[in-house]
């Protein structure tokens, strides 16, 4: 066990085709952050030297072979080379299985050093869907494979930035599949994983709004009835677990009401419906959470960007931000929250 109180985070690079080796260089960079974290980047050393010619330096690595082996100094890659990632196998820019195939095995092993305690949190730069499912990996998303290497059956996806918070009820699906799995259960789920984020996020006692799926959140009928038959009622269940909360909440104000102070947090029907404003208002400090699985995971809030991959343009504040949102729910899990 390291005498180092700084909390170890593992950084995945995402897919080597995309900006996530960019931004994970960058945001290595910033001053402040290893003051405060030990960052183990889990990735390939050929594809952080391609990235790093594109930024005009040389990054010096440490490579390790276990989490606890490097000593995290100023300055330095702190790397677990997984040396599965041939650039002329992942060509800049372009959708292909072995880019695909090697972000997830990145991913993977990241969770599997959380499950088994060597790392305290999990931060995730962007790997690209249909790259992944060329490679064979049948998933939507990282939550939805961090769900299944970890067994984790009640999970959902937060989005979180200094304006605003929203956890959704269901993401990566079709619109009408998302409308089917409006359901009293899983809205009842998301509330308490709504409730459980804030309190990660060092909110004790949440003030939760909770979307309506209708216009106007039904219209007291006249736009639909799963406001009635499934929202309301996981609401009061809720409000009889003793949470605070709000709803069903028109769609089209709630989250200018949450942004206004009214609420803490948003729990959202659908995917777009809680990505919308989040993209609008915080596209570049935007962080995503994969909440109710075992371990800790914090993610960048944008794709692979493909259009900008190669070129040093990619930010990486939301890469940054991602670090500070682990780093405080690092601190809330160590205190019990």
């Amino acid at each position: 066990m390291s005498a180092d109180p700084r909390p170890l985070l593992a950084l995945t690079l995402g897919d080597p085709a995309g900006v996530g080796p960019e931004v994970v260089l960058k945001a290595l960079r910033e001053g402040g952050l290893h003051t405060r974290a030990r960052m183990l980047v889990i990735g390939d050393r050929h594809i952080l030297d391609r990235a790093a010619g594109w930024l005009g330096y040389a990054p010096t690595y440490a490579v390790v072979t276990a989490p606890g082996a490097g000593q995290y100094r100023a300055g330095e890659v702190v790397l677990l080379d997984l040396a599965n990632a041939d650039p002329l196998a992942c060509p800049v820019g372009r959708v292909g299985a072995a880019a695909g195939r090697a972000a997830v095995e990145y991913v993977c092993r990241a969770c599997d050093l959380a499950l088994a305690g060597e790392v305290e949190a999990v931060v995730t730069a962007p790997l690209n869907k249909e790259a992944m499912n060329l490679a064979g990996f049948s998933y939507a998303g990282h939550t939805e494979l961090l769900a299944a290497r970890t067994g984790a059956t009640k999970v959902s996806m937060l989005l979180t930035s200094p304006q605003l918070r929203v956890v959704h009820v269901s993401t990566h699906v079709s619109l009408g599949e998302a409308i089917c799995r409006v359901e009293k259960e899983r809205v009842g789920e998301v509330i308490d994983l709504a409730q459980r984020s804030c309190r990660l996020l060092g909110i004790p006692n949440p003030r939760i709004a909770v979307a309506g799926l209708n216009p106007h959140a039904g219209e007291g009928g006249l736009f639909g009835d799963q406001e009635a038959t499934q929202i309301l009622p996981a609401i009061e269940a809720a409000r009889a677990r003793g949470l605070l909360v709000w709803g069903p909440e028109p769609p089209d104000t709630v989250f200018r009401r949450a942004v206004k102070g009214a609420f803490d947090i948003v729990v959202a029907m659908y995917h777009d419906q809680g990505h919308i404003p989040m993209k609008l208002l915080a596209f570049d400090e935007g962080v995503n959470v994969s909440i109710g699985l075992p371990i800790l995971r914090t993610s960048v809030d944008h794709g692979t960007a493909f259009d900008i991959a190669g070129t040093g343009q990619a930010s990486p504040a939301s890469m940054v931000a991602a670090v500070e949102v682990a780093l405080q729910m690092v601190a809330a899990q160590r205190a019990g929250r």
